[in-house]
């Protein structure tokens, strides 16, 4: 048995990345993107696909169960309407609440 210390134990990421490359590659992977809001807004947005999508499922199953009547159809198309200019602060909410949670 030989006296020589070892050396202490270091809290090293998966593959020696530091926490801080860590927490920026899950931003990266996790951040939402207004190209795919605008494209699910465009293709789904009666159904409330870009809602879903920013993680807004109450007002997205507003909107779909409205859209399945016709009245509600009507104002459904209103309200996609307006969304269209809500949604890169929705963007922009969702990316600084992620980058919040991956730094604390």
């Amino acid at each position: 048995m030989s006296n020589v210390p070892s050396a202490p134990p270091v809290a090293a990421a998966p593959a020696g990345l530091s926490n801080d490359a860590r927490a920026i590659m899950m931003f990266e992977a996790n951040k939402k993107t207004a190209l795919i809001a605008y494209l699910l807004w465009f293709f789904l947005g009666m159904f409330g696909g870009h809602n879903f999508y920013l993680k807004r499922t109450g007002v997205a199953i507003a909107q779909l169960v409205l859209t399945l009547t016709v009245f509600g159809a009507i104002v459904s198309g209103v309200w996609i309407l307006i969304d269209a200019f809500l949604i890169p602060g929705w963007i922009r909410q969702q990316n600084m609440l992620l980058a919040a949670q991956l730094g604390a």
